[in-house]
């Protein structure tokens, strides 16, 4: 099973989700990938994905996560000893977060979208200060991302397999030019 996790106001209609579910569904393996909404609570964020991990029990279980998707699952693969594909993760989002402390709307949608000043504090008991089993991990970070630092990435995930974008920006809006190298990795045993 391949878990995606988006980012912060995003959805399964980001690029990257509706991509990766063209080329599972192409590939006939459709029924592998899960991209759930996830709530604006993190706690509730994470409950729901570690749901549809403990529904899985599977043996192939890997977590692609972007932007704050991507701190979600560094703390579900950490939980879950399972391999996760980072895409321009959020590194320390409870200090990133603050500032959207308010209502907005979605990024695919007009609907309101409230992120609470109590995730802040949700945010933080699901910070992982540093990996374990780094060989888990595929860290593809942008030198071009507007949002987050790509050097905050690199430094958090030493060891890890790292693939630094040059250039690019925090959606990697080229990312199906990287989808055989994500499905390599999902692959690897």
């Amino acid at each position: 099973m391949i878990l995606y996790l988006h980012g912060f106001r995003s959805s399964p209609s980001s690029l990257k989700a509706r991509l990766l579910a063209q080329h599972f569904a192409a590939i006939g393996r459709a029924d592998e990938f899960i991209c759930p909404q996830l709530p604006a609570s993190p706690a509730e964020a994470i409950a729901l994905a570690q749901q549809l991990i403990d529904a899985y029990r599977g043996d192939n279980l890997v977590l692609i996560g972007s932007s704050l998707g991507g701190f979600y699952a560094t703390y579900l693969a950490e939980q879950n000893h399972c391999k996760a594909i980072l895409v321009n993760p959020a590194v320390k989002p409870p200090r990133d977060l603050e500032k959207y402390v308010g209502v907005t709307t979605a990024f695919h949608s007009d609907a309101p979208f409230e992120f609470k000043h109590e995730y802040i504090a949700e945010l933080k008991q699901f910070t992982i200060d540093k990996i374990t089993r780094p060989e888990r991990y595929f860290l593809m970070a942008a030198t071009g991302d507007e949002v987050l630092d790509w050097r905050e990435m690199v430094a958090h995930y030493p060891g890890a397999k790292q693939f630094v974008i040059q250039g690019s920006d925090h959606g990697v809006s080229e990312f199906a030019k990287y989808i055989q190298t994500v499905m390599a990795f999902c692959d690897a045993e």
